[in-house]
């Protein structure tokens, strides 16, 4: 396995589907000439010419309804947004349009499509431009949520994500753009709804996606430092949810400590606790905690923003109030 960035693992996902099916193509602001805001569309123009990589003007619900529009007509676009801040202008196409039409034509159409772009709070752009919207669109039936937060899982969730049938949110952290890792090279699938134990454990459950993964892994390693055992689970994709790789993982260890970037608030991580404590009750020997962003909404500036986010050392005391360490 080659190592690359998470941006060129989602490179060669579009790639190869692109080869593979003429039916995909590619739209946003800034992907062909430019090569995409974030770089992930890089040669794609050279590659696939003007009518498969296609500028847009600054104009979301524009470009969004024209792929929900492709798409009902039979072809895979991938809609890319310079990031999910401003996809929220794109709103109606996505929750109204794409998400609804196979239920409102009875299956007489479909949005085979995905909507993809950088989420999450970026570094030191403040309130406008650093915000996790998954709970968002997980809330609206219809749509499929991914949040890959490595490489490999990137470039198998990408390609998964084109070839399903359905409207995927694709969410790329916009922090892990620069990551490497080792992805398989060629043809490579993850299955959507399928989560995996990054870390394997037997004291505690850290449950947590995209950049966060990455915390609750440094956490782990922290925690192992204290005589903790912690495994680390990352869902992949928000919805559908693999509830059962949960809950086993929540039976073996019967603590679980859930983690997300975004607002506490009906966040992510209120709905996996939820799921904990109603299917998994009896394995629980502690309350679920949660660690989250804090409610207000990005600071710009840096010390402001690191207090806003969470931490590993809040993921690792989080952790040992529940294992009744602290």
């Amino acid at each position: 396995m080659a190592k690359i960035t998470y941006r060129e693992a989602l490179n060669q996902a579009m790639c190869h589907e692109m080869e593979r099916d003429d039916r995909v193509f590619l739209m946003g602001e800034e992907v062909a000439q430019y090569n995409g805001a974030y770089k992930v569309s890089q040669g794609m123009l050279d590659k696939f010419g003007p009518r498969r990589v296609i500028d847009t003007p600054i104009t979301e619900l524009g470009f969004a309804g024209l792929g929900v529009g492709a798409a009902m007509a039979g072809l895979r676009p991938v809609i890319e947004f310079m990031t999910w801040n401003f996809a929220i202008l794109a709103a109606d196409q996505i929750v109204n349009a794409a998400a609804k039409m196979k239920y409102m034509t009875g299956g007489q159409y479909n949005c085979p499509m995905v909507f993809r772009g950088a989420g999450g709070a970026a570094a030191r752009v403040s309130s406008q431009h650093s915000q996790a919207f998954e709970n968002w669109y997980a809330n609206i039936p219809g749509l499929k949520v991914v949040m890959p937060s490595n490489p490999a899982d990137a470039k198998g969730l990408l390609a998964a994500s084109i070839r399903d049938n359905d409207t995927v949110i694709f969410i790329e952290n916009e922090i892990n753009y620069g990551d490497v890792g080792e992805v398989p090279e060629g043809e490579y699938i993850i299955p959507l709804g399928k989560a995996e134990v990054k870390r394997v454990g037997k004291d505690i459950t850290l449950v947590a996606h995209s950049r966060m993964t990455g915390y609750a892994l440094m956490a782990a390693e922290e925690l192992a430092k204290q005589g903790i055992d912690a495994e680390v689970v990352d869902p992949r994709t928000i919805r559908p949810l693999d509830e059962e790789t949960i809950l086993a993982s929540v039976a073996k260890t019967n603590r679980a400590v859930v983690i997300e970037e975004g607002w506490r608030f009906a966040g992510i991580g209120a709905e996996i606790s939820a799921r904990i404590m109603e299917k998994a009750f009896d394995d629980l020997d502690a309350p679920v905690a949660r660690v989250t962003g804090k409610d207000v909404p990005m600071p710009y500036a840096a010390n402001l923003e690191r207090h806003a986010l969470p931490s590993v050392a809040e993921i690792v005391e989080a952790a040992r109030v529940t294992c009744n360490r602290a």
